[in-house]
């Protein structure tokens, strides 16, 4: 088991093992494992990890887990010698069944398990544009843990499960079960959000944390663990496209255990973070600039969040400083030949936002940030759909209601009970 003490990033105080927030700053809270250098378990997927994942069980069934490998086509498009991949989704050939696409399979099969563990069995609150979605009712699916999903009206198609038991039809129920309950908000991603935080505040429910749930963040963490096991060292760049950058957070706490390991090398790798023109308040932020007025045409949506954890001790600000890290812009033209040069030259699908990562490197190449020879990890945090429809039949999970405030979904949920 990943056997730990939580302490806040501020001042080290140690706090509940099930907190979620310090109770006197805004800083993040932080696992701070017994084990000190990782030993890989003879587990499946994800939980190989275990002892740096916040959990004593593991979840039969959700069993995700990143696949570092490293590239030929893309390296040699790039001009890059030691250009690894770390691919987060379905692509057997590689050995990559994340059973939703998608890297947040690593961040919800550790999270329910931490909520199993609570012991209190109160109903899970995930609000998303999609893809976290999934993930959390790929997982409720299997354990039978109550959950309610807050998804705006136009992330409703990404809302589909490859479990071969769930009934379609609309009535949204899974594996023969009501454990799943998918409200469709009308507005975007913030409106999801805002009736979420109302709703879980309700006895009965709970948050599950986002940025500030350590198991959400440790589990991302597992693709920095993943690469360097593989590599055998840190390293030396690492890019992704963010939303709320708590990728990037998990990387670069990740990065720091693998330091203090002591077998992987002593310099952290260098966060290079992406986001989706002119929705980018973290690259605003980190540049110093204003932001440009919100715009409803983006490559992916899913990378919008309006209050990313940026400036708050151990928040995405303090990552990038620790790691002489940057945040890119990327327009949706970019992130179109992007994608088209990645799936081309690797000959898999991926999902819209890796895209922008892509673009991320080519830009960062461009402009001497990366030299040939250095390490690079890519994280590709979704792709391989076609190859799942290839596999298996999709079925759609349906909303059980569409609602606009959260007094309507609070309504409509305790007319459930």
């Amino acid at each position: 088991m990943g056997e730990y003490l939580l302490r806040c990033v501020s001042d080290g105080s140690v706090q509940p093992a099930y907190s979620l927030s310090c109770p006197h700053d805004s800083s993040l809270l932080r696992a701070d494992y017994l084990a000190r250098q990782i030993q890989p378990r003879s587990l499946p997927g994800i939980w190989r990890f275990l002892d740096w994942l916040p959990v004593r069980g593991t979840i039969i069934g959700a069993e995700g887990a990143p696949v570092t490998y490293k590239s030929l086509g893309l390296a040699r498009e790039l001009g890059l010698e030691n250009l690894y991949i770390s691919f987060n989704g379905y692509w057997p050939e590689r050995k990559a069944k994340n059973p939703t696409c998608s890297f947040k399979d690593l961040e919800a099969a550790p999270t329910m398990q931490r909520l199993l563990e609570r012991g209190d069995h109160p109903t899970l609150v995930v609000a998303s544009a999609g893809n976290t979605s999934r993930a959390f009712a790929h997982v409720s699916l299997i354990t039978g843990q109550p959950l309610v999903l807050f998804v705006p009206e136009g992330a409703l198609e990404r809302m589909w499960t490859a479990l071969s038991s769930v009934e379609s039809g609309g009535k949204g129920k899974g594996a023969g079960t009501d454990s799943v309950t998918l409200i469709a908000v009308k507005g975007d991603y913030y409106d999801a959000i805002s009736i979420a935080e109302k709703v879980q505040s309700l006895p009965g429910f709970a948050p599950e944390g986002g940025a500030r749930n350590i198991a959400r963040r440790d589990g991302m963490g597992t693709v920095m663990l993943d690469a360097a096991l593989t590599l055998d060292q840190i390293p030396r760049h690492y890019f992704q496209a963010v939303g709320s950058g708590t990728g990037g957070i998990a990387a670069w706490e990740a990065a720091l255990r693998l330091r203090a390991d002591g077998r992987f090398g002593s310099v952290l790798c260098r966060l290079h973070l992406a986001q989706n023109l002119p929705n980018a308040p973290i690259y605003y932020a980190w540049k110093g600039k204003e932001p440009e007025p919100v715009c409803n045409d983006m490559f992916d949506d899913v990378l919008f969040n309006r209050k990313p954890p940026y400036g708050i001790p151990g928040g995405v600000k303090d990552a990038l400083l620790d790691t002489g890290g940057e945040v890119y812009g990327i327009t949706n033209s970019q992130a179109a030949a992007a994608r088209k040069l990645f799936e081309q030259s690797e000959e898999i699908d991926i999902l819209n936002a890796p895209a922008i990562a892509v673009a991320a490197l080519e830009q960062a190449i461009r402009a001497g940030s990366v030299q040939r020879n250095e390490t690079v990890l890519l994280n590709i945090t979704g792709g391989g759909v076609s190859r799942m429809i290839e596999d298996h039949s999709l079925q759609m999970i349906r909303p059980q209601k569409t609602v606009s405030s959260w007094e309507q979904a609070a309504e409509f949920l305790e007319g459930k009970r």
